[in-house]
């Protein structure tokens, strides 16, 4: 599908725009084109999608001169731009209609670029990218740097572009499905923290996600830094590509000194960047309190993109050691007779899950897994929960599959299956003992039963909240 065919600058006229959806993304790029219209816009029409119906966004959006097609994906007409919703697949009817109808098709961050391209910093990667995009926000901030999260994270970019100062920075999560629609965006350094099976009913193979992921990187030149995990195939496969390139790659190692001029690490215990042979000692991983192998890797990656654009060691030391767990990702809910509670509800696939369990010592875990069943390999995962928790408590409508993939291995973690969370919670507080931690750590979805990732884990804090108040503390 023919992608980029026009030059529409930054600041530049944007003529006839088409835009596709109407969530939240598709109102906020629409309403945004709608305050340039007789400017720089000439026309905006939005197309809501087949089960898109009138309503209260639709109505504001007429009101500001935004032409509104409701109930149809027949795109009509001729557009100078289009700008796609992340949700619309690549290979959709819907999309591919908009793509015939228009000159360039791009997402909602690429618009934000163009529109307001400087001082920006892109995280991509299938997991921990919230809490690496919030801390390398944070670090910024530590370090007097004003700055603001934005893209997949909530914050949509072009939100944010109206008034922006001209020395705020953009610390921008992006997903796969927005990199797929970025063809010109160049942030100042990108990092990509890892590539494992996700979204693969989107991007069709694990190849085309990898290498939207990549995306994040397609536009970098030897002036800036990509930051790149050592520790999964796909990324090692990406730094090659890169450094083909002649680009700047840190290389990311949580086990030790990769040796590269460019690199993120850990050495004796301690959090170390180097860029350019330049050596930066940070903290030790210890004084961290987001805890697992992945948060030390996420530090380092944070750590590396400010120290490239000017931080001081001190101000991202300071910053290392202030940052806290964020919700739903291995998150400290409670304590009852000795038992943690820990919510990582966030963790809705495999690889998740275990790196999750490195957080904790091997044989004082009891693990919640279960929810939407995703037809996901348990392989891997089942070897390691298996290894890592005491015991394993299955629940949902994955919670049989779970079970079995676990008890099918040569590791001899108790199993037991319980139909919801809240027997899940109350099965896990029934085994465990002084010293466990019960880690909600699902590997799925939660639409069984819940509305999404947030839900679930705002009710298992409920759930464990409850039960420690019925029980005065102890079990």
């Amino acid at each position: 599908m023919a992608r980029l065919a026009t030059d529409t600058s930054a600041a530049g006229h944007l003529g006839d725009v088409c835009v596709l959806g109407l969530g939240k993304t598709g109102e906020a790029v629409a309403a945004y084109l709608a305050d340039r219209l007789g400017d720089r816009v000439d026309s905006v029409t939005l197309y809501g999608g087949a089960r898109s119906v009138d309503g209260p966004a639709s109505q504001a959006l007429v009101a500001r001169g935004v032409r509104v097609v409701l109930g149809t994906e027949d795109v009509q007409g001729h557009y100078d731009l289009c700008v796609a919703s992340p949700g619309i697949p690549e290979h959709a009817p819907f999309l591919r209609a908009a793509a015939a109808c228009s000159d360039e098709l791009i997402g909602e961050p690429e618009l934000a670029w163009r529109e307001s391209p400087q001082r920006w910093l892109a995280i991509t990667g299938t997991n921990g990218k919230t809490t690496t995009t919030t801390l390398t926000t944070q670090l910024l901030q530590a370090a007097g740097r004003d700055a603001v999260a934005v893209g997949n994270i909530g914050n949509l970019a072009i939100g944010e572009v109206d008034g922006r100062p001209d020395d705020r920075w953009f610390v921008a999560e992006l997903s796969s499905f927005q990199l797929a629609e970025a063809p010109r965006l160049h942030p100042r350094a990108a990092a990509l923290l890892n590539v494992t099976p996700d979204h693969l009913s989107w991007h069709g193979t694990l190849e085309r996600y990898a290498l939207a992921k990549e995306n994040a990187f397609a536009n970098l030149t030897r002036d800036d830094l990509a930051v790149v995990s050592c520790e999964d195939d796909w990324c090692r496969a990406a730094i090659g590509r890169l450094e083909r390139r002649g680009l700047r790659v840190a290389h990311v190692c949580v086990a030790g000194d990769p040796g590269t001029p460019c690199a993120a690490f850990q050495r004796d215990g301690r959090l170390v960047v180097r860029l350019d042979g330049v050596e930066h000692d940070l903290v030790a991983a210890d004084e961290l309190a987001i805890r697992g192998a992945h948060n030390v890797q996420n530090a380092l990656v944070a750590s590396a993109l400010v120290l490239e654009v000017g931080a001081a060691d001190s101000d991202v030391a300071s910053g290392l050691r202030a940052f806290c767990p964020l919700e739903h990702r291995i998150e400290p809910c409670g304590e009852l007779g000795g038992v943690h509670f820990v919510n990582d509800s966030k963790a809705t696939n495999t690889d998740a899950v275990e790196k999750a369990l490195t957080a904790f010592p091997a044989g004082h875990v009891v693990l919640l897994m279960g929810g939407h069943d995703k037809g996901t390999d348990l392989t891997s995962v089942a070897a390691a929960a298996s290894r890592h928790a005491r015991v394993v408590v299955c629940f949902g409508e994955a919670g049989p599959r779970i079970a079995d993939a676990v008890t099918s291995t040569a590791a001899g973690a108790e199993v037991l299956q319980a139909p919801h969370l809240a027997e899940a919670l109350d099965a896990a507080i029934g085994v465990a003992q002084d010293g466990d931690t019960v880690l909600l750590s699902p590997a799925c979805s939660s639409f069984d039963e819940f509305s999404g990732f947030e839900e679930r884990g705002r009710v298992f804090k409920r759930l464990v909240g409850e039960r420690i108040a019925r029980n005065g503390g102890a079990r």
